[in-house]
């Protein structure tokens, strides 16, 4: 072999030993990127949802492995026995809607529709439910989706998921059970420059976080606030001090939009179907 052909041939090795390099490093990264950390969290376990909760989007936990839960189509409750992995029971409430986040107090069921509106079902698994509604300051602009009920206030929460009213900051607002009445302030802002959002800053800076829903714990009062758009979980404390971003696996997490507390401070996930079905995951943060 001449000198030329030895140079081409070692050229094209070289060449070759580069793509594959390169292509080995990126194979590894992507890997190692799509994993979630077994440092962060642990599903515990897993329930499958019919068809008809596909579209799942809030839950809240009743009693006895019992979870009630809506999707945004239908103005139907849906209870969902963990025990017995089927639905037990659909209340309806309300016509066709993007309904979004549910919340329970003692007899009552609270809905939240993307427009802000709240409807309240009371009695709502008695034969004499009835069924009322009241608006709050967000329209449909917002996005709303986050509704949660902070039991030892005996207040509801809501967040919007697209702009509040400054993009720096999304708001936690407390509404009063009784008069309905939503404070103008929120009580907990989550500010989009915070250094626990250095990794998913956006350049339009209210796209960083997008609230899907929210949970407090029933012990430590802490906030539990979920994102279904890129997912990830943001624990904050009882004064709005985030303590914690976790990201999820995109491929477990398809699209959480559904997030609560057992009496016993078991945590529940929903997810919306993707490559998997829709589902229930108990979850545990490290």
């Amino acid at each position: 072999m001449d000198i030329n052909k030895k140079i081409i041939a070692f050229s094209f090795g070289t060449l070759a030993f580069l793509v594959i390099a390169i292509t080995f490093a990126f194979t590894v990264h992507t890997f190692k990127k799509k994993q979630p950390s077994s440092k962060d969290y642990t599903i515990k376990e897993t329930w499958e949802l019919p068809a008809v909760l596909d579209e799942i989007s809030g839950i809240a936990w009743l009693s006895e492995g019992t979870i009630a839960s809506i999707q945004d189509e239908d103005g139907i409750i849906f209870i969902y026995d963990l025990n017995k992995k089927k639905i037990i029971e659909e209340i309806e409430f309300a016509g066709p809607g993007d309904y979004e986040g549910i919340a329970i107090h003692n007899q009552d069921a609270y809905v939240l529709r993307s427009d802000g509106t709240i409807y309240i079902i009371s009695n709502f698994r008695n034969e004499n439910k009835k069924v009322e509604t009241f608006t709050t300051k967000f329209t449909a602009k917002n996005n709303m989706e986050t509704l949660t009920l902070d039991a030892k206030k005996d207040k509801l929460i809501i967040a919007p998921k697209d702009r509040d009213s400054s993009d720096d900051f999304k708001g936690l607002y407390e509404i009063e059970l009784i008069s309905h009445r939503m404070n103008a302030e929120p009580s907990v802002r989550i500010m989009m420059e915070d250094e626990a959002f250095k990794d998913y800053k956006k350049k339009k800076i209210y796209k960083t976080f997008n609230p899907s829903d929210a949970a407090v714990h029933p012990n430590t009062g802490e906030y539990y606030v979920l994102e279904g758009k890129n997912p990830k979980l943001v624990i904050l404390d009882s004064d709005g001090t985030i303590k914690k971003v976790h990201k999820l696996d995109e491929d477990t997490f398809a699209q959480p939009e559904g997030i609560t507390f057992s009496s016993d401070a078991t945590l529940y996930i929903s997810n919306e179907v993707g490559d998997n079905d829709a589902n229930i995951m108990q979850v545990t943060f490290n």
